[in-house]
C-alpha cells in the first residue's frame, strides 16, 4: 500500500467531514435534531464496520444525550480509549472543532478492520456535550463517562483524546502559546501535532511520542504538566481533563486550537480550511501507536 492508500484515507476523511460539517452542520445542543443526526451517523458507521456499538444515555432537562462506544469483538489484556466530542458550539459547522477528530477516529477504526489487525486494545468513543453551555458541568459527556468508569472500576490503560487535529500552516509565527510556554523553545510555526498529558500520564505521552516519531511527515511536540493541569488551565479545555479528575491516565492530541486556528468557534470553521494530508498522517501515526501496543502477531504493516 502506498500513495493509493493515502489518497483513500484522505477521501474518507473528506467524506466524514462533508457529512458532519456540510450535510449536518451546527451540532450544538441548541440544534438537538442535528446533534442526534451526528450521533446516528457515528453509530451507523462503526456498526457497519463490525464493531460492537453501545450507547451511554443520560438526560439534560428535556433532552436525551448520547455517548457512543465502539468496541472490537476480540478481547485484549490492555484497554485504551481513543475519544473525541462530536458536538459543536452554536453557529459553527465545527470542521476543526471537532469534526476533524471524529473523522480521524472513524478512519482509524476502518483501517484497523481493513488490515485485519485483531488484537488492538482500543475502544472508539464519541462524546456529546463537550461545548458550552455544558462544558465543565456534570452533564458534559466525558464527565458522565469518566464518573461511571470510576464507579465500575473499569480498567483503562490510557485515554487518548483528540481535540481539533486538522489545522496546519507553514506561516512563520503562526503558533502561539499560553504564558509562559512561549519562553520554553517550542516551535513558532503551526505545522506540528501536540501531545499533552499530566505527570500521571507521562508514560502514555512517551509511548505516543515514540510511535509518532516513526512518521517524520507529522512533527510532534509534547508537554507534561503537574497535577491535573490547574496551574496551566488552558491545557484542561477538553475531555481528557474529565479523566484526569477521576485519576485515569489521559492525554490530549491537538493542533492547539485557538493558539493556531483563527477560525476557532466561528462560522468560518469549515472543511476547506483543514489540511487533509496532515490529518491522514495523524491516522498513520496513531496506527503505529496502536500496533505497538497491540497483541497481534502482525507487528508492522505497509502504509505509505
Amino acid at each position: 500500500m502506498d500513495q493509493d492508500l493515502k489518497d483513500q484515507v484522505k477521501q474518507s476523511l473528506w467524506q466524514h467531514l462533508h457529512v458532519l460539517t456540510e450535510e449536518i452542520g451546527d451540532r450544538s445542543i441548541y440544534k438537538y435534531h442535528k446533534l442526534k443526526k451526528a450521533a446516528d451517523y457515528i453509530i451507523s458507521y462503526l456498526s457497519d464496520l463490525g464493531y460492537k456499538v453501545e450507547t451511554q444515555k443520560y438526560n439534560f432537562m428535556d433532552k436525551e444525550l448520547t455517548n457512543i462506544i465502539g468496541t472490537p469483538l476480540s478481547k485484549t489484556t490492555k484497554n485504551y480509549i481513543i475519544c473525541a466530542h462530536y458536538d459543536t458550539v452554536t453557529g459553527s459547522p465545527g470542521a476543526d472543532d471537532n469534526g476533524s477528530s471524529i473523522a480521524v477516529i472513524l478512519e482509524l477504526a476502518r483501517l484497523i478492520k481493513e488490515f485485519n489487525i485483531i488484537k488492538i486494545p482500543v475502544k472508539f468513543v464519541a462524546f456529546t456535550a463537550e461545548e458550552p453551555p455544558l462544558f465543565a458541568t456534570q452533564y458534559m459527556g466525558s464527565r458522565v463517562y469518566a464518573k461511571r468508569a470510576k464507579e465500575k472500576k473499569e480498567r483503562i490503560d490510557g485515554v487518548i483524546c483528540l481535540e481539533m487535529v486538522g489545522y496546519y500552516t507553514n506561516e512563520e509565527k503562526s503558533q502561539k502559546f499560553p504564558f509562559p510556554l512561549q519562553f520554553f523553545g517550542y516551535p513558532q510555526t503551526g505545522n506540528f501535532i501536540g501531545v499533552i498529558g499530566n505527570r500521571r500520564s507521562k508514560d502514555v505521552v512517551e509511548k505516543i511520542v515514540s510511535a509518532f516519531k516513526l512518521n517524520p511527515a507529522l512533527p510532534v511536540v509534547s508537554l507534561t504538566v503537574p497535577g491535573d493541569g490547574y496551574l496551566l488551565y488552558q491545557v484542561r479545555l477538553s475531555d481528557h481533563a474529565s479523566f484526569w479528575d477521576k485519576g485515569f491516565k489521559a492525554v490530549m492530541i491537538t493542533d492547539t486550537a485557538f493558539y493556531r486556528n483563527p477560525y476557532y468557534h466561528t462560522h468560518k470553521d469549515r472543511l476547506e480550511t483543514l489540511n487533509l494530508t496532515m490529518m491522514a498522517e495523524l491516522v498513520k501515526s496513531l496506527m503505529y501507536f496502536f500496533i505497538r501496543e497491540g497483541e497481534d502477531v502482525k507487528t508492522s504493516i505497509n502504509l505509505w
